[in-house]
């Protein structure tokens, strides 16, 4: 086997350090963090967390089980239950932003209760398991020490700020977190919650005090954190703060206005003879395949989604529209649907590489690959509404590699003429139904087609070539 590589987003703390070994999931800890471990992992608090997946599942390797070429290189080795996809914060829809940071203030609750806190608040040290969050920095629980919580300004930028955002003015935080992975500083969200809105609930407390603390101390610096510590800032007072930031957190709510796509099921051009149809082919299609993982691109409400997990191991639902998103989480949640993982995507434009040498946040499809991939309902709106060529198309699905389930949406259509209605006339003479399956058959192999019964939609389910 080939020997550890580190993981390129676990730099930051050089002792606890993330390692891949094949598909295992490791973590090498120095002296003092494996003092740290020990130390956590003999609370009540952290036990009951990992029984309940509120924590990544991790135990210490013995001796006899380290990797050859880790020996002698850490204190102690660990090893974490694979995530089965990683998603980042700017992927989440605002339920899920705000479940995770939840989950996080409640860990440290608990954790401060025993004498264990965190070292730091960043929002990509939780991950989801379909609609469950799962903090996974085990590295980051350490004994409590005099001062305030050392994470709590990372946890305001990547979390609360990004929150606010979206509750206060309305304007989706996925874009934003994507172009600052370290968050929003203190002093530019107090710029863009001024007037009335700097006295929402925790606003002066978490955003223009930390705003003013910054201009006076140059960002908090140690001596800040210090002087703090001196004074007898400890346990205790953290608690109760923590307890003010959960209900901040908690309590915002996202005021926007429903998408145009959340109704989307009910105003499109689907009888329902359509729908019956549709539905039945695609339960056909997941219980013969019986993937290991399935992408549901362009998932919309996330019915397609939920009938792939009634087989598949792993769905990915993804849709660009945040709002329809953040519904398919609330109803995943609700249901206790275990194994549908909902993602906020811009598929034109997908999550890039990002972070330290392009390599600490992999681009969405460097992240895994799918089995089985259902592109239903979607062309028509990469070719007609982005002007993507159907032949790139084609070969966009290609390389994901997996069988396809794909519909053709016809321009006489009434989705598809919707979308042709702002265009030129003749600006697409290539999106024809025998093009595309001209294109289609030229990468992959179709097994079977169905169309449905009111005449405009046609579904393939397709087998890449060689």
């Amino acid at each position: 086997m080939s020997p550890s590589r580190p993981d390129p987003g676990s730099f930051r703390d050089p002792a606890s350090t993330v390692l891949r070994h094949g598909d295992r999931v490791l973590r090498g800890l120095g002296a003092e963090a494996a003092g740290a471990f020990e130390a956590t992992a003999a609370t009540a608090a952290y036990r009951e967390a990992v029984a309940a997946g509120r924590i990544v599942g991790t135990r210490r390797l013995d001796a006899s089980e380290v990797p050859a070429d880790l020996v002698g290189r850490f204190e102690a080795v660990l090893e974490h239950d694979p995530i089965p996809f990683i998603s980042y914060p700017y992927e989440w829809s605002f339920s899920m932003l705000q479940d995770a940071g939840a989950l996080h203030l409640e860990l440290l609750l608990a954790s401060l209760e025993e004498g264990i806190t965190m070292k730091d608040g960043y929002s990509f040290n939780l991950q989801f398991v379909g609609a469950r969050p799962t903090f996974i920095d085990v590295g980051s629980f350490e004994p409590v020490r005099p001062g305030p919580w050392i994470g709590y300004r990372q946890y305001c930028q990547t979390i609360l700020y990004p929150l606010m955002l979206e509750a206060h003015l309305g304007v989706p935080f996925q874009r934003t977190l994507l172009g600052h992975l370290d968050g929003i500083p203190p002093q530019e969200m107090a710029k863009l919650l001024r007037g009335t809105k700097k006295y929402r609930k925790g606003v002066f407390r978490n955003v223009t005090v930390q705003a003013a603390t910054d201009r006076r101390f140059d960002r908090g610096g140690r001596k800040t954190q210090e002087d703090l510590a001196a004074s007898g800032f400890g346990a205790e007072l953290n608690k109760a703060l923590t307890k003010k930031l959960l209900a901040t957190t908690t309590g915002l709510r996202s005021e926007r206005s429903e998408s145009a796509w959340v109704a989307y099921r009910n105003t499109c051009s689907y009888s329902d003879a359509d729908r019956e149809a549709k539905e039945r082919f695609i339960r056909d299609v997941v219980a013969d395949r019986r993937p290991g993982s399935a992408w549901d691109l362009g998932a919309n409400d996330g019915v397609y989604a939920r009938i792939a997990a009634e087989r598949a191991d792993q769905v990915l639902a993804v849709d660009y529209d945040d709002v329809t998103v953040d519904a398919m989480y609330r109803s995943f949640r609700a249901d206790g649907i275990t194994n549908i993982l909902p993602l906020v995507m811009n598929l034109v434009d997908p999550s890039p590489a990002r972070g330290w040498r392009n390599a600490e946040r992999r681009a969405f499809t460097d992240r895994g690959r799918p089995d089985l991939v259902l592109a239903l309902a979607l062309i028509h709106h990469l070719a007609l509404a982005a002007n993507v060529p159907l032949a790139q198309i084609v070969d966009w699905f290609a390389d994901l590699g997996g069988t396809l389930v794909v519909e053709f949406v016809e321009p006489h259509d009434p989705m598809a003429d919707r979308l042709l209605g702002n265009k030129a006339a003749g600006l697409f003479p290539d999106y024809r139904i025998e093009e595309f399956e001209r294109l289609l058959g030229e990468r992959y192999q179709v097994t079977s087609h169905l169309r449905l019964p009111s005449g405009g939609r046609t579904l393939y389910v397709a087998e890449p070539r060689g």
